[in-house]
């Protein structure tokens, strides 16, 4: 069993994942993700969560390791996705006697995934801060829909002051990897939670209200120093805040003239004293860090080739995705290029405008096939007035 220190009561039985090739089939995890579950020692024992099915085996020794000779009195469910949820068939079936705690949309969701004999006698179903007392230990649980599926709740751990919080404060990566928590934990919210920045504030206004030593997230490392930093961040993120002040340049180029725009056009911002500048090619790059990226600074450039009396599909890609995820509250500049009927510009606008707080720059810049004295001309007096205060 991976040896992480919780408290003595409270044990980390968990498993990492460093073999999967893309995190929900559509992230790419260079280190992995950690799968986590925990189990509370007392009175009675309780299981916080199980783990996806690719880590079964493993999670199921870590538990009888941790159990030894006893058996688990209760098993809280926070969230019913499979990734942690698709365990919770097994060990019901391994200790008939355990019962179920969970909200009244978790067991609506579990008869979906799940066909546990006897549910209705096993099931305790509990409401906003409920109290489950366990022994030393006391169980409070707040309910927290939509952060990220409408069942989510997280449980606060009342003797040891500990938040169990589910996929709040998660991150991508294997635990028994070093590395920095703000950039995978920013991609992770961005792309998993970002959506729902209203229901993270809700859930930051309840925590608020308690004392928190320590955060045991379903994803990634446990927080236990320096809390207010990691809360400040999701306060920033689910706000909408601009976290940086940059200029993000995410370009879609089919032959390489746009890209070389944009790339004369970095140079241009960085001499007028942008104080970050960030290019991605959306054709090559990983998009969930493009995501993460337009989120994070202040002013974004979309630059784009037309295709098809459209856009080039990786940026209307990209567009749809930060329309899905509620981008808003941010400054965008516009460049489209096209040989014979520029239409790139018209199609990134009519996506934006469904977006919140975004305000275009003027002009929108538009390149005939290539760059020119015209177009530079233009890209100098877009790039004076996205750096405008």
């Amino acid at each position: 069993m991976k040896e992480i220190e919780i408290t003595e009561d409270i044990l980390y039985i968990g498993v990492d994942d460093k073999t999967i090739d893309l995190f929900e089939s559509q992230y790419v995890v260079p280190n992995g993700i950690s799968y986590n579950s925990y189990i509370i020692k007392d009175e009675k024992n309780v299981i916080m969560d199980t783990v996806d099915k690719r880590k079964s085996k493993e999670w199921l020794s870590n538990l009888e390791e941790a159990l030894g000779n006893e058996e688990p009195y209760y098993l809280v469910v926070s969230h019913m996705e499979p990734d942690h949820a698709y365990n919770i068939g097994t060990v019901a079936s391994k200790y008939p006697r355990m019962k179920i705690v969970g909200n009244e949309k978790t067991f609506v969701m579990l008869q979906q995934f799940f066909e546990i004999p006897n549910l209705e006698e096993r099931k305790v179903v509990v409401r906003e801060g409920d109290i489950l007392n366990i022994g030393k230990h006391t169980l409070q649980f707040f309910m927290a829909p939509m952060v990220h599926w409408p069942e989510v709740m997280v449980t606060y751990e009342q003797t040891e002051k500990i938040v169990f919080s589910a996929d709040g404060f998660g991150k991508f990566g294997a635990l028994d990897v070093e590395e920095e928590w703000l950039c995978e934990a920013r991609r992770y919210y961005f792309n998993i939670v970002g959506k729902y920045g209203a229901q993270v504030q809700a859930l930051l206004k309840k925590l608020s209200t308690l004392d928190v030593k320590m955060i045991c997230p379903l994803h990634g490392p446990i927080l236990k120093e320096n809390l207010k930093y990691y809360i400040d961040k999701y306060n920033t993120w689910s706000s909408y805040t601009p976290e940086d002040d940059g200029v993000l340049i995410a370009y879609a180029s089919i032959h390489g003239n746009t890209a070389d725009a944009v790339k004369e056009l970095a140079k241009i911002l960085e001499n007028k004293g942008a104080n970050k500048v960030v290019l991605t090619d959306l054709a090559r790059d990983d998009m969930a860090e493009a995501i993460e990226d337009a989120f994070r600074y202040d002013k974004v450039i979309l630059a784009a080739s037309s295709y098809n009396m459209g856009v080039f599909p990786p940026m209307e890609q990209f567009l749809h995705h930060l329309a899905g995820k509620n981008y808003q509250n941010r400054k965008i500049g516009l460049i489209e290029n096209g040989t014979w009927a520029p239409s790139a510009g018209k199609c990134m606008k009519n996506i934006i405008n469904s977006m919140k707080d975004i305000t275009i720059c003027e002009p929108t810049v538009t390149i005939i096939s290539k760059l020119n004295t015209d177009s530079r001309a233009k890209l100098q007096e877009l790039a004076d007035n996205i750096l405008k205060k």
